[in-house]
């Protein structure tokens, strides 16, 4: 596997107000994020003018939380992303969808149905749900075991990547002339029989743009090893939260191991870094903004990944380190929306550029270019 580029790729990790809890609290912020669209509009625009490659949206189908303290609903993401399509060109847009209470025929379609919409820009965060609360949803008493949920996971991204390799690229005719709209030997039923699904298709969408929408994960070391192989078998992107250069250097050993396995060794898999951003141009003011909204919240802020405090230029410094581990990209959680991603997009993307380590303008209209993949070629199309 191997990714020349040496710029960095960057993601904007968005959240209602932002990811520290009591964010929505702050004057900068909008208490009404979660539900208002031009709220939505606006970051993406400001990620997109800074030339972020994509967007990623979080979901999860039940409440965060008790909801008392922090706003627990949203709206949900391939819709609110649809929308931002129109009011943006060029940044990709990733959702999370959970493998686990979802099916991949209606999956697959409302995807491809973005990618379409967008002009192909359109990314899949695969989850593998876990709380109680979200079984209860569904009429369960409990999830699946973690190997379990992992297992379907992996089966429900390939038939989805069936689904949408089920139209060839052409199969379209649309002569006015003949009446002839549809070329039948270039769909497919993929006929899928696995241990959770059987599927015959074809999808009921046309291929997407890109031919497959971009497909992400996110994966936390464990004893199973099934979060990295999932990683490593079936996503573009996978999202990693090293706290330092020595443990992102074994993530980066862990991920590549399991590529290799899994026979993909020479297939770019991007691998990003997470950090939460609390960024100001004084490093005390930064400490002091996280410190007044730790007091509010009433506890410390934590998170599964590393917690950034300080300046841009100390911002960029840690990027281009953690680069050096094979990181290949950043995914960033603005801890307050209206405060942190102004921040980056006006302090660290600058610092970047200034140090050759960002693009300075797209050079692609696709997700997948923008991230210098190919274009992934149609498994049932006769290849000469």
């Amino acid at each position: 596997m191997s990714i020349k580029r040496r710029e960095l790729h960057l993601n904007a990790f968005l959240m209602e107000a932002g990811h520290h809890e009591a964010a929505w609290r702050l004057p900068q912020s909008n208490p009404r994020a979660d539900f208002d669209l031009q709220h939505w509009i606006s970051l993406a625009q400001l990620a997109e003018n800074a030339r972020f490659d994509s967007l990623f949206l979080a979901d999860g189908p039940a409440l965060t939380g008790t909801g008392e303290f922090r706003p627990p609903g949203q709206l949900e993401p391939l819709t609110l992303l649809t929308a931002l399509s129109q009011h943006t060109s060029r940044i990709g847009l990733i959702a999370t969808v959970s493998s686990t209470y979802n099916e991949p025929y209606n999956l697959a379609r409302r995807l491809a149905s973005v990618d379409h919409v967008s002009g192909g820009r359109a990314g899949w965060n695969i989850v593998t749900t876990a709380t109680a609360a979200a079984a209860q949803n569904f009429g369960l008493d409990d999830n699946p075991a973690h190997a379990e949920r992992y297992r379907r996971a992996a089966e429900f991204t390939d038939v989805s990547i069936r689904l949408w390799d089920s139209w060839e690229d052409g199969a379209e005719i649309r002569d006015v002339t003949t009446g002839r709209f549809v070329d039948r030997d270039k769909l497919h039923y993929i006929d899928f029989e696995g241990k959770h699904f059987s599927v015959k298709g074809p999808s009921i969408t046309p291929r997407p743009p890109q031919g497959q929408p971009l497909v992400t994960a996110l994966a936390h070391e464990s004893t199973t090893g099934a979060p990295f192989r999932l990683l490593a078998r079936s996503t573009d992107i996978g999202y990693v939260t090293p706290h330092d250069v020595e443990e992102a250097r074994a993530i980066v050993a862990a991920v590549r191991t399991e590529q290799e396995a899994a026979g993909r060794a020479e297939e770019p898999l991007h691998l990003f870094g997470d950090l939460v951003v609390f960024l100001d141009n004084d490093p005390a003011a930064a400490v002091d903004r996280r410190e007044r909204l730790d007091a509010l919240a009433g506890y410390p802020y934590t998170s599964d990944a590393r917690v950034f405090t300080g300046t841009p230029v100390q911002l960029a410094d840690l990027l281009q380190e953690l680069r050096e581990s094979g990181l290949t990209g950043f995914r960033l959680r603005p801890a307050v929306a209206g405060h942190d991603l102004p921040a980056i997009t006006r302090g660290l993307v600058p610092e970047l550029q200034r140090r050759d380590a960002f693009r300075h303008s797209y050079e692609a209209d696709t997700l997948r270019g923008l991230l210098g993949l190919a274009r992934p070629a149609n498994r049932y199309a006769a290849h000469v």
